[in-house]
This record gives C-alpha cells, structure tokens and sequence, in this order.
C-alpha cells in the first residue's frame, strides 16, 4: 500500500522520467519525488533535437517537458547534474556521483540510452559528432550553420533516421551531405527494400549524396580537426565534420552491477520487464528506452527506442508503482520530418517477420500509406504526407484480423470499414 512517508525515486531525468513525476503527483501521491538526471539541463523531449530545434524552425525552450518552476511547484525534488553511481537492492538505496545516498521505497529506472561510438581511427577529432543530448544538438546547430555559411561538407555515417533528419537539416542550411551506409537502402532494418528507396530519392532530389554498401574505416585529420572520411573501399569523401548516427544502446550498467535481469541482445537488450514495467526486484520499474517489455498484445518482447513509448511508458510505470493494474500494451509508434516529407508509422515488422508489403495512394508522389502483413493480419503501417489516420491504422494492428489486400490498397475503401 502506498503512503505519505514513502519515497519514489526516478533514475533518469528524460521524457520518460519527467512524465512518470508529473503521473504521482496527478495521481495524488503525495510521499517524497526525486528525480535525478546526469545532465544539467531540465528535463527536455529528444525530437526536437533533430527536426525543429536543429533546422532553426523552433526555439530552444521549446524541447523542455515542463516550465522551470513547475517542479518546485508540485513539490519534485530535481538532482541535476548527478549521475547515480550505485544501487543497492537490498538497503533501498542510490548513491549518486558527489556521495549522496537517497533511500526508495520504489524506484523507476529512466536511464534511456546513448548514442553507439565508430570504433576507428580519429573519432578523437574535434568535427566527430554524435546526437542525443541538447547539448550534443546546441553544438551540431553551430556547426551546421558554420558548413552553409562555408560550403563546407558533412559526412554521415548511418542512414537511420537520425542520419536523414540531420541531412535535411544540413541541406536546409547550405552543406554539402554524404551518407555511408552499410546497406543497399537507408532505413533498411525499418523499411526493408520495398520502402526505403522512397528516401534514397528524397534526399537525392535535394542534393545529398549516397554510399551504400560501405562503413567508414578512418577520419583523418590535421591539428585536430577534420580533413575526410575514409570508406572501407579506399575511398576518400572530403568531411569538415562527420556525424556517428549508427544508433544507440540501453544504459543497462546501473542496473546490471544491481543484479537486475537483463534482455538478451537478440532481443534489443535493454532492462528485463513485465507487462506493467516492473523488473525482476518488484521494487523497481523501467520504462522508456531501456525497458524492454512484454507486450501484451503483440506477444513477444520489445525495446522501443522512440518519443511516444517514453511519452506513455513513464506514466505507465508511475501508476504501477503505485499500485494500479497497469498492462502496457501501447502500439509502437513514431514519426519524422524530411524536408516537405512527414510520416508517422506504428506498430512493428521486425525483418522476415512479415510476407507483403501494400501501398494504398501515390509512391511517386510521397503520399501514400504502406501497411506491412503476414498471413493477411496488419503489422504496421506507416502514413507518409496522409494525415488523420494514425487510429485507423492502429486499430487495424490490434484487431489481429486478415483484410482483404485489394481493399487495402483502395483508397476509395475507408480504413475503418475493414473492421467491420
């Protein structure tokens, strides 16, 4: 039973973490709320930091979850700039970097993940960059303006969708963009090969140039600073910055030194968690990017590393914490925006997991709708410049039931009425 002398603390002072605060107290938890985050800044939500934030179409303050004052407001108690060193299953406690020990009653782990390093020559460079924190995105906003400014040349390794999101930006500001990617498309592993090309002629038509099928090998530099890119073909791409966007790894490490269980790496990895977020000590929950959950109504295990699960997940775990009956059995989902290219996409196709892919709309013209299937059932769907469908298309995921491929593909057939 929870009570007023009880204290939570939340490990992580992301979406994830900061929605799971703000949950307790608009539950009416009225005990002590810590949260506690290794960056200095305020609790901010990440895609900001490559769409708006980055092209300069949004300002700054507009990445922050709440207003400054609202955590004194509503009584939570932030810790800034601490990273948590150690946890203590068995006394209930965290000890963060400058000595404090905090003790819980339960904890939520929020610890998110960190962008995956180029394990090559001269990624010591000071023009080797990564995205995933504000302030990574404070200082690649400079260096893309500097590159417009020079029509100077950014080289990006990874063709995921921080990889594209950068490259638009970089366009939108005059640089010259390449992209090494290993496979034959960007988004590969997302889209597979039926989809994925619909970017490689997006960013093609805007000036940004492709190297599929190679890995960067070596970035060279003279007095600390860039001078190109090496392939692993021999080749040499000209590079005043370079961008490591090879994706990112759950920060597992507090909870592994703790002895809590972990998912296997064929699995995403991340922190082991049932279907209401708790992990294998039933005082302690997980819950964006590190959580890897079972889902309920997909039936199998899933890491999501986007907005929306930490966006719903940190308040799915604040209200088990608190006792409620919590399945978390939200549909995956995500969007970006390229250009004059915005797209949403839910659910999950994993590669080899689904035998069709349908397109209902134009390709060409990049508004269109593509549903992903296996044995006729819906796995995901992803709507590109077709807006007002997101709930259709969700519901076509959850019902589990086959559709007619033509009727899908007909845009003239409502979306809805194939559930009936």
């Amino acid at each position: 039973m929870v009570d007023a002398h009880q204290t939570f603390v939340i490990v992580g002072a992301g979406l994830a973490g900061a929605k799971a605060a703000e949950t307790l107290r608009s539950e009416g938890f009225t005990g002590r709320v810590i949260l506690i985050g290794d960056e200095r800044d305020h609790p901010y939500e990440r895609p900001l930091l490559s769409k708006g934030y980055l092209t300069g179409g949004s300002e700054r303050d507009a990445v922050f979850v709440q207003q400054t004052g609202w955590y004194a407001e509503h009584d939570v108690e932030l810790h800034l700039g601490q990273p948590v060193v150690h946890l203590d299953r068995a006394a209930h406690t965290v000890t963060l970097g400058d000595g404090t020990t905090l003790q819980y009653d339960k904890l939520l782990l929020a610890t998110g993940a960190e962008p995956r390093r180029l394990d090559i020559p001269g990624t010591d460079l000071a023009g080797v960059h990564h995205l995933r924190r504000l302030a990574h995105a404070d200082r690649l906003k400079n260096v893309l303006t500097n590159l417009g400014r020079e029509n100077g040349h950014l080289v990006i390794a990874g063709g995921g969708w921080i990889g594209l999101e950068v490259a638009a930006a970089a366009r939108g500001y005059g640089a010259e963009v390449t992209i090494v990617e290993p496979s034959p498309t960007p988004l590969h592993a997302v889209l597979g090969p039926e989809l994925g090309s619909v970017f490689t002629d997006l960013h093609a038509e805007h000036g940004v140039r492709f190297q599929f099928g190679r890995r960067l090998t070596e970035i060279t530099g003279q007095d600390g600073m860039v001078l190109a890119a090496i392939t692993d073909d021999g080749e040499e791409h000209p590079a005043h910055d370079v961008l490591a966007a090879i994706g990112a790894a759950p920060r597992t490490a507090l909870a592994e030194s703790a002895g809590l269980t972990l998912a296997d790496r064929s699995q995403g990895g991340g922190i082991a968690v049932d279907a209401s977020l708790r992990t294998s000590d039933p005082d302690i929950y997980a819950a964006g990017d590190v959580a890897n959950a079972e889902h309920p109504l997909l039936g199998e295990r899933l890491r999501v590393e986007h907005w929306a699960n930490a966006l719903n997940g940190g308040p799915a775990a604040a209200r088990a914490m608190l006792g409620q009956e919590v399945a978390y059995d939200r549909i995956p989902y995500f969007f970006s925006d390229q250009y004059d290219l915005g797209m949403e996409f839910s659910g999950h196709a994993a590669p080899g997991g689904y035998d069709q892919v349908v397109c209902r709309g134009d390709v060409g013209k990049r508004q269109f709708i593509a549903f992903w299937l296996r044995d006729g059932r819906v796995l995901a769907g992803m709507n590109v410049n077709v807006w007002d469908v997101t709930e259709a298309i969700q519901q076509l995921i959850r019902s589990g039931r086959p559709v007619d491929p033509d009727a899908l593909a007909d845009p003239s057939v409502a979306l809805a009425s194939l559930l009936d």
